[in-house]
């Protein structure tokens, strides 16, 4: 088989604007890479063969053995499909025409014979990828990988060598990451639209076996559990039974897909937290796929996927319409991001944390203006933090707005690998490879200094305890001021530092009856401390350190008050092994930190209900509650509809603040309470010194916990395993399903694309300000009951104690509609002050749900836009987002500036992000939402450039310029086929 079509940058870009006939997917030998080494990156083995496939996945398990190669078979689908045999025979005929094939290098192995083959980086001889960043090298070894001057060409790999000179003209970059990570909030609508893609492909006349993963997926179910039952001994096991009983048609949903579609791993229930076990379990660092060797690389469909670069891993979040195109083997088109330089200094004091770290370079970075660009960690402080303590700063990438916080490969990550069972053998190859090829940092020798696009530093020395809140992750306050910007934020207007409480009521207190017990509430009391979130749960340092905050507690008297709702929701079993091992466990329960499940609990406001008692207190006395959680997100109305006062704080604080039951403490000059012996009791009293903890780590965490947690990973439990699904290759959806929905992206699509398209007349939805979050967009949390989901639900026989979340039903997008915009807090300048997901309908007057003036304008056969601040879509990578405006009618998004995931899935579901202009917004353009607008933008994709400026002009006779943020070509491509997937299934349905 040959290569036809065309081979220049140019022609290739602008041939994926307007041919749907176009061959743009790895699917068949004309677009995919001439050699055995891109297929390295694009599937788990060259060969069809079922047992080779086995052999293969058993390497990635990193000589762990997860299950024997017949009881794998039963979680992962092997048979290739004659698509995939035409796809390997092809690349083998064309090996020898490899662009950078010279460079090709044998790695030895210290006994004799070689690890295997790869690109080398210092063969290039070119003295510019020498000061590149480390993270830059891999999308550089990536690009030579796979380049076939089709999908990635000769001149992409220049763009990436020349990148001083390329990043600040924003240039465009083709990116095949090795692997693709879901959990299953995100991973059941990235099934569901996989599965109607076939049923669109078949419609076509097409193989619907086209549609399927061509690079390892891995999917973690750990977004399901919530907190039901607390405080309980019997919780773990309570809130399993629950968490089956509410999701056993999305989990059998997902137990179809892992054997239906190839190369798709799904991690049952009550493993963890998917990021914990990527860290510790699914990270490659290095891949050796039939003697290539390559770097891991990931990209996954929530925003927290970049914990994976502590470990020297290239990951971060991507849209879910985007990761499903990558599975199928599309290139991801992105722009070469700027790195920031960040250096480390020094080390961090006696009883300051990894989270008051990271909470204070999550603020130095929000401050410095990092969207869009890597940040990497250099500096001899890099080597003086642990494993667990970047992965906590690589987490946070998303509240600073990196797309990635990057720590190379370094002898501490190497100690990692050994301490979570990764074989002798395998770490030998990893720091092999990664010396071999310039990617390996070694801090026993001199540096040689590497080029940054801009620079910032910390000495670790400076790093104070600290809390952030109440609102947002990066407001973090000083641990010492905090009483003092409390009593700030009760005085504030309302805002994200203020709550404009009234003087005389800020010492309101509500009495009430806890199950005969007298408590009592005021402003800033504690209902809610929870030791969750991948943030922190994956860190031995801070988990211990809980623990021993608790058994300080417990010796001296003090106990936490029954009625704040206490949980620890581990991100792995490895944790509740070195908890055990320790013997802090036992203290921790007595606290009322009892485990509650392994999984993603109170960050994403699986929080649970109050006790009726704590919530009839809060509402009839409008009391400002508290929550205290060690996760990464505090956005009001997230972790609760009642805690309008969210503090993130580590694991140790965590306990802290609910045995002090407030946030509304000094605690440098307040007793945190009275102790056994009648004497008041400080924080200095319980809080453990930085050797404390280090010999709590030394002596309880053993790699043997992490071998036997993960030897059995996948068998899953009796309650996953007696799920019966069916073999067919093609889902049978069941209309009446309230959890699992044919969504109708693609009725009625036929093989030519609708075309670029302005907007004419359209009405303004919704105005909304600054920093609309995706969970304002679409709330991921408990489903109100006078909303139009819960309407929808009762009609459909569902009562209301089974609503489950948003979250738990993002497989059904009549659900799903009804609830965008259904955030209780969002605030929308059409209601002129007034809180609550309404809007007013412009043509009638009347104030209805956002649901219902969106059906009235489609209806009437009338487009919307929605108009918007800065940092429209911060937070969750939430393909709803996008989703479930598209499904509304929403045709635009005109916004003062973006989140980068957010964005991106816009334009994959076909609506248009327009910004502002620099110092322009809808108050200075004197914009009020009840003009109608159009938007001039050619129907003729040709014309229209990435970054163009596009007019708006209203029927009141205002206009103005914004830039159209289509941000490279192929998004351009994705936005004439109508959005991403559309575009995917012209191409493969053109294939032959």
């Amino acid at each position: 088989m040959h290569i036809t079509g065309p081979h220049s940058s140019t022609l290739l870009r602008r041939a994926s604007r307007s041919s749907a006939t176009r061959l743009h997917s790895s699917l068949s030998g004309k677009s995919s890479s001439p050699s055995p080494s891109p297929v390295a990156s694009q599937s788990r083995s060259h060969t069809t063969a079922s047992a080779a496939f086995r052999s293969v996945r058993s390497r990635w398990s990193h000589g762990v053995d997860w299950k024997s190669p017949a009881s794998l078979s039963s979680q992962i689908r092997t048979t290739a499909s004659p698509v995939l045999d035409r796809f390997h025979r092809s690349l083998a005929t064309m090996a020898s025409d490899h662009a950078f094939s010279g460079i090709l290098t044998g790695l030895p192995k210290p006994g004799g014979g070689e690890f295997g083959k790869f690109y080398s980086l210092p063969a290039l001889n070119d003295p510019r990828v020498d000061k590149l960043p480390y993270s830059i090298r891999i999308l550089l070894e990536s690009a030579i990988r796979n380049c076939d001057n089709f999908q990635v060409t000769k001149a992409d790999v220049e763009k990436i060598i020349d990148w001083e000179k390329t990043s600040p003209n924003q240039v465009e970059i083709p990116f095949k990451p090795a692997r693709v990570l879901l959990q299953d909030f995100t991973g059941v609508p990235a099934v569901v639209d996989l599965a109607v893609m076939r049923d669109a492909m078949n419609n076509l006349g097409g193989n619907s076996e086209k549609i399927n993963p061509l690079v390892p997926v891995d999917l973690v179910v750990d977004h399901s559990v919530q907190v039901d039952v607390a405080r309980s001994e019997n919780a773990v096991q309570a809130n399993m039974e629950l968490e089956f009983k509410r999701n056993k048609e999305r989990f059998a949903f997902l137990k179809w897909g892992s054997k239906a579609f190839q190369n798709m791993l799904v991690v049952p229930p009550g493993s963890g937290i998917v990021h914990q076990v990527n860290l510790e379990y699914l990270g490659r660092v290095v891949f050796n796929t039939d003697g290539m060797l390559y770097p891991d690389s990931v990209v996954g469909t929530d925003s927290h996927t970049t914990m994976i670069d502590g470990l020297g891993v290239a990951g971060w979040g991507v849209g879910g319409i985007e990761a499903e195109a990558t599975m199928l083997g599309q290139p991801m088109s992105m722009v070469l991001p700027g790195v920031v330089g960040f250096k480390l200094s020094g080390k961090l004091r006696n009883g300051v944390t990894a989270t008051d770290l990271v909470l204070t370079v999550t603020q130095m970075l929000r401050k410095h203006g990092v969207v869009g660009k890597f940040v990497e960690f250099h500096g001899d402080g890099v080597g003086k933090i642990s494993l667990a303590d970047r992965a906590t700063i690589a987490n946070m990438s998303p509240e600073y707005g990196a797309t990635m916080g990057f720590f190379p490969v370094d002898h501490v990550t190497l100690q990692y690998l050994k301490l979570t069972g990764r074989s002798d053998d395998t770490v030998a190859m990893i720091e092999a490879y990664l010396r071999a090829n310039n990617m390996f940092v070694d801090y026993n020798e001199p540096q040689q200094e590497r080029v940054y696009s801009s620079y910032l530093s910390l000495d670790l020395s400076e790093v104070e305890p600290c809390i952030s809140g109440p609102k947002r992750p990066h407001d973090r306050v000083p641990l010492k001021d905090m009483k003092a910007d409390w009593h700030s934020c009760l005085d504030n207007k309302v805002g994200f530092k203020g709550f404009a409480v009234p003087k005389e009521t800020q010492d309101k207190v509500a009495k009430f009856s806890f199950h005969g017990q007298e408590a009592e509430l005021r402003h800033g009391s504690v209902v809610i401390a929870a030791i969750t979130s991948c943030t922190n749960t994956s860190n031995p340092s801070v988990m211990l350190g809980a623990g021993l905050v608790a058994k300080k507690a417990c010796e001296l008297g003090l106990k936490v008050k029954p009625w704040v709702k206490t949980s620890l929701a581990p991100g792995s079993g490895v944790v509740t092994k070195y908890l055990l091992q320790s013997g802090l466990q036992k203290y921790l329960n007595e606290q009322g930190f009892n485990i509650v499940g392994y999984g993603c609990t109170t960050c994403i406001g699986n929080s649970g209900e109050l006790d009726e008692s704590v919530g009839a207190a809060i509402t009839e006395n409008d009391i400002i509650a508290s929550a205290v959680l060690s996760g990464n997100r505090n956005f009001e109305g997230r972790v609760h509809a009642l805690t309008r006062a969210n503090y993130l704080a580590s694991p140790p604080l965590v306990v802290a603040y609910a045995l002090a039951g407030t946030v509304d403490i000094d605690f440098e000059t307040e007793p945190i309470g009275v102790g056994k012996d009648g004497k008041d009791v400080y924080f200095r009293d319980i809080w453990p010194s930085t050797e404390e903890i280090a010999d709590a780590v030394q002596s309880s965490v053993l790699p043997e916990m992490f071998k036997s947690t993960y030897k059995s990973i996948t068998d899953g439990n009796p309650m996953w395993n007696d799920l019966s699904v069916p073999q067919a290759k093609l889902y049978s959806w069941d209309p009446n399903s309230t959890y699992i929905h044919e969504p109708p992206y693609f009725k009625n699509m036929t093989m030519d694309p609708p075309g670029a398209h302005g907007v004419k007349d359209a009405y303004c939805l919704l105005n909304f300000g600054d920093s609309i979050t995706t969970d304002h967009i679409s709330p991921a949390g408990s489903i109100h009951k006078d909303s139009p989901a819960a309407k929808f639900l009762l009609e459909h026989g569902v009562d209301r104690k089974d609503f489950n979340s948003y979250g738990s039903r993002r497989g059904n997008d009549e659900i799903m509609a009804r609830g965008t915009f259904a955030n209780i807090r969002i605030v929308n300048k059409l209601l002129n002050g007034e809180v609550g997901p309404k809007t007013v309908h412009i043509p009638s007057g009347e104030k209805l749900s956002v649901f219902d003036a969106a059906s009235k304008y489609k209806e009437a056969g009338q487009d919307t836009i929605v108009l918007a601040g800065a940092e429209y879509g911060s937070g969750s990578s939430r393909d709803w987002a996008a989703k479930g405006p598209m499904l509304l009618g929403v045709k635009a998004v005109i916004a003062k500036s973006f989140e980068r995931i957010h964005r991106s899935n816009l334009v994959g579901m076909g609506i248009i992000p327009l910004c502002f202009k620099a110092g322009e917004d809808a108050d200075t353009l004197g914009l009020t939402g009840h003009e109608r607008y159009t938007i001039d933008l050619s129907s003729n994709i040709n014309e229209i450039r990435p970054g163009q400026d596009v007019t708006v002009s209203t029927d009141t006779g205002k206009s103005f310029t914004c830039v159209a943020r289509f941000d490279t070509e192929v998004e351009l491509a994705y936005f004439n086929h109508g959005g991403i997937l559309p575009y995917v299934i012209r191409q493969l349905a053109a294939q032959k």
